[in-house]
């Protein structure tokens, strides 16, 4: 219990820069990023603007959640990469729901640090093989989505990181991070439609159910 606290008040306290983060990369392809510096309720004071990003509170509420999560059930030894994936997956999810768009300005540090941090997680050799390797899987798959189908390129960006986390946690959660991921965006897009917030042909925003299916199937291991 005292970890799951001691990491919602770090995630609370992350809150703060990762919606400004979220804030300033939150715009349409060609568009410059934003400059302003929001308060928790989405308010610039620089340029008096009544809200912009993420509705008030909700990153801070996310982070707050991820931190306690990972602090309560992640393995010790595999909270560097994963606290890393929390920190960005956060700004992506955000920036993807807002803008349908996964900039390269944040999926490359992404991948460059957990290229770094996950074989200093494990000194096992056999484990960085199943990581990369899972990695590669994929992005050669969502890569092939990309062009074969109406996704963008950004997902496929992501997807090496999401694949690198989930090795460790062994071929299985790579496995079912896939399901959940594809399980978690087919019930998004049907409440969308329930709700008359998208039709049959609306673009979707894959990265948050990506995100979200990982941290599942990463927990579920470690549960398992």
């Amino acid at each position: 219990m005292l970890a799951a606290v001691v990491g919602a008040a770090l995630g609370l306290c992350a809150g703060v820069p990762l919606r400004a983060a979220a804030t300033r990369y939150a715009v349409p392809p060609g568009e410059p990023w934003r400059t302003c510096l929001p308060t928790p309720y989405g308010r610039c004071p620089r340029h008096g603007e009544p809200r912009v990003g993420p509705p008030p509170l909700t990153v801070e509420a996310v982070a707050a959640a991820l931190g306690a999560v990972l602090a309560a059930w992640a393995p010790g030894r595999w909270l560097p990469p994963l606290v890393w994936l929390a920190l960005f997956g956060t700004v992506l999810g955000f920036v993807d729901a807002a803008v349908k768009r996964l900039p390269d300005a944040l999926t490359l540090p992404l991948f460059l640090g957990t290229a770094v941090l996950v074989p200093l997680t494990d000194h096992d050799p056999a484990v960085w093989l199943r990581c990369a390797l899972a990695a590669g899987a994929l992005g050669l798959l969502y890569l092939l989505m990309a062009l074969l189908a109406p996704m963008g390129l950004g997902d496929a960006k992501l997807a090496p990181s999401l694949g690198a986390a989930l090795g460790l946690a062994g071929w299985r959660a790579v496995y079912a991070g896939l399901l959940y991921t594809w399980l978690l965006a087919a019930l998004w897009a049907v409440a969308l439609l329930v709700l008359r917030r998208a039709g049959r042909r609306s673009e979707l925003a894959l990265g948050p159910a990506m995100l979200l299916g990982t941290l599942v199937a990463v927990l579920a291991a470690v549960g398992g």
